[in-house]
């Protein structure tokens, strides 16, 4: 019994090195994976796909919005600046949400005609999604945890807060419900 025993305990410090070295070679996981928005596809407020990977070397702000909010005027703005950078390599992304006050409580029809009328709006909008909560989608999963989108967690306090990602698709910034589209800091970043 003895002898199996050395025998096993030799074997095994034989082919040791060998398991080692054939494991050896595999990139280490890391902890956290960074992600960029080029990844998702969604569906506009008409259902069609729009892949964020046709957005490649674009800036671009991602925007929850809501038709019945003290910020929705803030539609008039974010139309400004998209129709004078979106030849530049600026694109604005909105995604209608009711979670705040139930500020945005239409059907993607009502909404797309509410812009459409109200504010001329020719900037992507998708879906209407959920931003928050255990119902968020995807794409703000990546936007608000920091081991999705290796920046920052965050979580979206209000209607009409902005995501600024870079021309890689990476997240770069997170800005405030409250500051507007047509802030200083926010053109600086587009014109730079």
């Amino acid at each position: 019994m003895k002898n199996i025993a050395i025998l096993v305990c030799s074997a095994l410090f034989m082919i040791a090195p060998q398991i080692q070295a054939q494991t050896s070679h595999k990139p280490k996981k890391d902890v956290m994976t960074k992600e960029n928005i080029y990844q998702f596809k969604v569906e506009d407020l008409s259902g069609d796909t729009f892949d964020f990977a046709s957005l490649k070397g674009k800036k671009v702000m991602i925007v929850n919005t809501a038709s019945k909010c003290g910020l929705t005027p803030q539609y008039k703005d974010l139309e400004a600046i998209y129709k004078e950078y979106k030849d530049k390599g600026f694109v604005i992304v909105g995604f209608p949400a009711n979670n705040f006050a139930s500020q945005e409580p239409g059907t993607n029809k009502e909404i797309e005609t509410f812009c459409q009328q109200n504010y001329g709006v020719t900037f992507p909008m998708m879906n209407k999604v959920s931003v928050k909560g255990d119902d968020m989608c995807e794409i703000y999963k990546f936007l608000t945890q920091k081991s999705k989108n290796g920046l920052q967690d965050s979580e979206v306090e209000w209607n009409f807060q902005k995501y600024l990602i870079n021309e890689k698709g990476e997240l770069v910034k997170v800005i405030k419900p409250k500051t507007l589209p047509t802030d200083p800091e926010i053109i600086k970043w587009i014109k730079s």
